[in-house]
């Protein structure tokens, strides 16, 4: 696998609100907060760019809500913010894909001439699945290290459900199948920036 020297990551929602089980339901990889830390320790280390991304919830009970505890990011996340070697971003949205936040994440990307992206984070299927697919759509080589995500139980139409490794199985199906996505693991990832 090849990682250019600018290929950015792009940490999507790491916040304490999804820690919140009462709200969100039982969710899928525990190690996916380490995973995550790993890859923004890999690229602050070798200087690649590190995009993150905050949520801010318009829904007055979400626990992303701003001025909620919640809307923070998660300590190990917060403590890494400012801490790199390459340039970084911090970006505030209200919908899923992270390309619809201030500033604004594809010309931040273009103007250091980014063609690479990582995206990880969470959920898997929502914000870092929209947030791939639409990287996919305008041009960028996307990965998608699925250990560095996760996601909750989902109920669908006509009472459809799935627990929260069939969602991410899911995705990563779509995404690597449908050609917007490299599905990986972190380790991959790690191992080629170095």
């Amino acid at each position: 696998m090849d990682i250019a020297e600018n290929a950015a990551l792009v940490v999507v929602d790491v916040q304490q609100g999804f820690e919140e089980e009462a709200y969100w339901g039982p969710r899928n990889n525990p190690a996916a907060d380490e995973n995550i830390a790993g890859l923004i320790d890999a690229w602050q280390s070798s200087g690649r760019p590190v995009a993150f991304v905050r949520h801010d919830s318009p829904k007055p009970d979400s626990p992303l809500r701003v001025g909620y505890p919640g809307n923070d990011f998660k300590p190990y996340v917060e403590e890494r913010r400012g801490k790199g070697g390459g340039e970084e971003l911090f970006l505030t949205k209200s919908v899923n894909s992270a390309f619809y936040g201030t500033p604004d994440l594809s010309a931040w990307l273009r103007a250091a001439g980014v063609e690479q992206i990582v995206v990880a984070g969470i959920q898997t299927n929502m914000c870092v699945e929209t947030t791939a697919r639409m990287a996919g759509n305008l041009g960028y080589e996307v990965f998608v290290p699925l250990d560095a995500t996760y996601t909750f139980d989902l109920v669908g139409p006509w009472g459809w459900s799935l627990d929260a490794e069939e969602v991410a199985r899911a995705t990563a199906v779509s995404l690597h199948g449908g050609g917007f996505a490299k599905v990986v693991r972190s380790a991959e990832l790690i191992a080629a920036a170095k």
